[in-house]
């Protein structure tokens, strides 16, 4: 898209997590627990629900530069990083060369033009809030060593985890069509996911939801997913449009980051709002109300939303017996002040939710016999974070996250389920000399989880705390001008467990021409197991996993193709009554494809993997493909912009093989060998850009599985056979075969302006 599209519609478009339900309230593993079972019928599987609201702009400021890079034969250079040293201020050439960026700095600063196999581009300019006049850059090819390899406007990092990351715009994110403005279900369309329509949450290579951790700057959000009992799916809490970069890292990550066995999702925010600015969003199910404040080194935005999904239940039927229907009120904080004319920031996020719904669910041994059940879920996250430079070379990063998250249920039975933490965290990094760089910083968290269960016969009230340190230091170094590797170690240490561990970490990036690499990963990977699990004891040691994996990826002219081959060995997984016995692997291929230049005007991607993985863990009588798995996955995303009439489209079509499951009226030795029916889905939303009563309107328009596709994510069966011997079961499905939203977005004091989405740039 245009940048001036790009920018009016993300900073103006918003979504934000639907009502978060409460946290699984299956009770704790005990040597004689109650068997439960919450959600174990067709008419109580799948809840989508989606929020839009309106976020003030975030990204943009006041000197504008714009221009082209190309090499010294004219040819365009896409993928080339432009950016201002000591800011956050930058941007990624496009498959014409050309780069559009906006900065608050002023007076004379440095532009730096980077690109793998070219030397480093210096050009002085002077900021005085006008738009400096179009720039015309030429590259030469690299003689001496390849000196700067740096990540600026969300790109790759040679050699590092963001190498072989997949980088998606907000807008990316947005317009998937399946994702209904989901960071979660977006990432579900990217290589090595696999998608799980009854938990909503990402699941990469062979790992199960846990093993992937999200970051937000560089900290930890400790529950990330609406909360959610059994087989209704979790959302991102957090709306796309809040992050200038979302990460998603496959695997072999920085040793910057731990506690997470199978990758990481890195959420990088925006920084200083425009201007002053107010909105307002109007659903059928709800609304929302936000306004920004801008002054000239700081800004202010508050948000405020409530839904309740009355409305749209009345107009379509769904399976879940509800006796309230879901509602949420949602409140946001973000504060950004600009702390030096070198870029520096602080930051402050907060978020603030509660949830409330009431349903009746099966009995776990009488499916004719129903229960009411009531949810209610509380969640604050807030951190603050602090980069500058200090001492003229070195970059410090300072922070400190703040998780609470507590929901109960209350039916013939009481369950609350709650978790807390706090952590800090600071990195310093610098360039040692003009063949290598250094960071290096630690982190600390104290964090606290209960689990309170009683109904008419038994209880249990346990209490985990952990107090957790880690340290880590890793090394970009360049041996040639087309080799760059990373070396890294990181140490960790969990009180609760009274362990401690060490992992060595080590990545490699071989320049094979200004378009194209080689790459590879290898490391180790500790994780402490989830808290229910330690509920008996935590006598245990952490799981851990060892990464490998090769790269290839080639970028020219608006193509992006990517392959990449992987394997994972998984030890001392947590096992029932057995501790740190578990093992298993993955292994497979993901490729990905993307092109936004054959279509004028249109972008799509499309992604394919081949995933092979056992494992032998928790209560498994033996080695089997977990239940999460499927051998093929495969997705394609378009989007397409027609400016004469204002319309975006997008749609996507995901595919995957049969997922197994466990039928309990089959021998032992076939567990997991049955396998559910291929999952289909085709998807759409459309997007018009209007005025209404002279103010910027957005009308969205998304339906997911359009053809209606009889869709069966597993299958659960009863806690006990009945008369006949025979344990009766029921496929798990969505609530509904289609789900579809229509919004309407007003920016108060905008106007959408034509002419500047119908370039040819776009």
């Amino acid at each position: 898209m245009t940048q001036i599209f790009e920018h009016r519609f993300t900073q103006i478009f918003t979504f934000h997590t639907p009502i978060p339900t409460l946290q699984s309230t299956k009770p704790p593993s005990n040597p004689q627990p109650p068997q439960l079972c919450f959600i174990k019928h067709p008419n109580t599987m799948k809840l989508w629900f989606f929020l839009l609201l309106f976020v003030p702009l975030q990204s943009n400021a006041q000197t504008l530069l714009q221009g082209r890079v190309t090499d010294t034969r004219g040819e365009a250079l896409p993928g080339a990083n432009v950016f201002l040293p000591g800011t956050y201020d930058g941007a990624t050439t496009d498959s014409t060369g050309r780069f559009t960026f906006s900065t608050t700095a002023t007076g004379e600063r440095t532009m730096l033009v980077l690109f793998l196999g070219c030397d480093t581009f210096r050009q002085t300019l002077n900021l005085d809030g006008n738009k400096i006049p179009d720039l015309n850059i030429k590259l030469a090819e690299s003689r001496g060593e390849l000196r700067e390899v740096v990540v600026t406007a969300g790109n790759f990092e040679a050699g590092s985890d963001r190498k072989r990351a997949t980088v998606l715009s907000s807008l990316d994110i947005a317009l998937a069509a399946s994702a209904s403005a989901d960071i979660a279900g977006a990432i579900a369309m990217l290589p090595g996911v696999t998608r799980n329509g009854e938990s909503g949450q990402i699941l990469v290579r062979g790992g199960a939801a846990y093993e992937t951790r999200t970051f937000m700057d560089g900290l930890l959000v400790q529950n990330p997913y609406s909360n959610t009992v059994n087989n209704l799916p979790a959302r991102n809490r957090f709306s796309p449009f809040l992050f200038k970069g979302t990460v998603f890292s496959t695997g072999g990550y920085s040793a910057e980051y731990g506690q997470a066995m199978s990758s990481a999702l890195l959420l990088n925010t925006e920084d200083l709002a425009p201007k002053t600015a107010t909105g307002i969003t109007l659903l059928s199910v709800g609304g929302g109300l936000a306004h920004t404040h801008r002054w000239e080194r700081s800004s202010v935005s508050v948000s405020g939303a409530y839904n309740n999904l009355s409305p749209y239940f009345a107009l379509v039927p769904q399976k879940i017996d509800w006796l309230k229907a879901p509602s949420s009120g949602v409140g946001e904080f973000t504060y950004r002040q600009q702390t030096s004319e070198n870029g520096g920031m602080l930051k402050f996020y907060a978020n603030v939710n509660r949830s409330d719904m009431q349903m009746m669910y099966p009995d776990d041994e009488q499916a004719a016999t129903f229960h009411p059940l009531q949810l209610t879920a509380d969640n604050v996250y807030g951190n603050v974070s602090y980069r500058d430079m200090v001492d003229k070379n070195w970059l410090l990063f300072a922070g400190a996250a703040y998780s609470y998250n507590n929901a109960l249920t209350d039916a013939d039975f009481e369950n609350e389920v709650g978790q807390q933490s706090l952590q800090a965290r600071f990195t310093l990094a610098r360039p040692m000399g003009e063949s290598w760089r250094l960071k290096w910083g630690g982190e600390f968290l104290k964090g606290r989880y209960h689990n309170r269960y009683a109904d008419s016969t038994f209880s249990i009230n346990g209490i985990l705390n952990e107090t957790y340190g880690a340290v880590f230091a890793e090394t970009d170094v360049f041996f040639t001008p087309k080799l760059v590797g990373r070396l890294g170690l990181r140490g960790e240490r969990s009180g609760m467990l009274d362990k401690a561990n060490l992992a060595p970490r080590v990545s490699m990036a071989y320049v094979l021409g200004k378009n194209e690499q080689f790459s590879m990963a290898f490391g180790k990977f500790y994780q402490t197991p989830e808290y229910d699990q330690l509920l008996p004891t935590t006598d245990v040691g952490f799981e851990n996993a060892t990464h490998l994996m090769v790269n290839y990826q080639r970028m020219k002219d608006g193509y992006v193709f990517r392959v990449e081959a992987y394997r994972k060995w998984y030890d001392n997984l947590l096992k029932n009554g057995a501790g740190n016995s578990g093992s298993g692997y993955a292994q497979g291929v993901d490729v990905f494809w993307r092109d936004n230049k054959t279509i004028r005007r249109g972008d799509y991607w499309v992604s394919y993997s081949l995933l092979d993985t056992r494992r032998d863990w928790r209560d498994f009588p033996q080695s089997a493909v977990p239940d999460f798995a499927m051998k093929h996955s495969f997705s394609v995303a378009y989007k397409q912009f027609f400016p004469k009439t204002n319309l975006a489209f997008s749609a996507s079509y995901a595919f995957n093989s049969g997922r197994p499951y466990y039928d309990p009226n089959l021998p032992s030795e076939q567990f997991n060998t049955s396998r559910t029916p291929a999952y289909h889905d085709v998807s759409a939303t459309l997007t018009y850009l209007t005025n209404l009563w002279g103010h910027f309107t957005v009308v969205y328009l998304s339906v997911t599985n359009l053809p209606g596709f009889s869709q069966v994510f597993s299958y659960e069966y009863a806690s006990q056979p009945g008369p006949d011997g025979y344990y009766q079961s029921a496929p798990i499905t969505p609530p509904a075969k289609r789900f579809g939203v229509l919004a309407v977005i007003v920016s108060i004091g905008e106007k959408y302006d034509k002419d500047e989405v119908t370039g040819d740039d776009y």
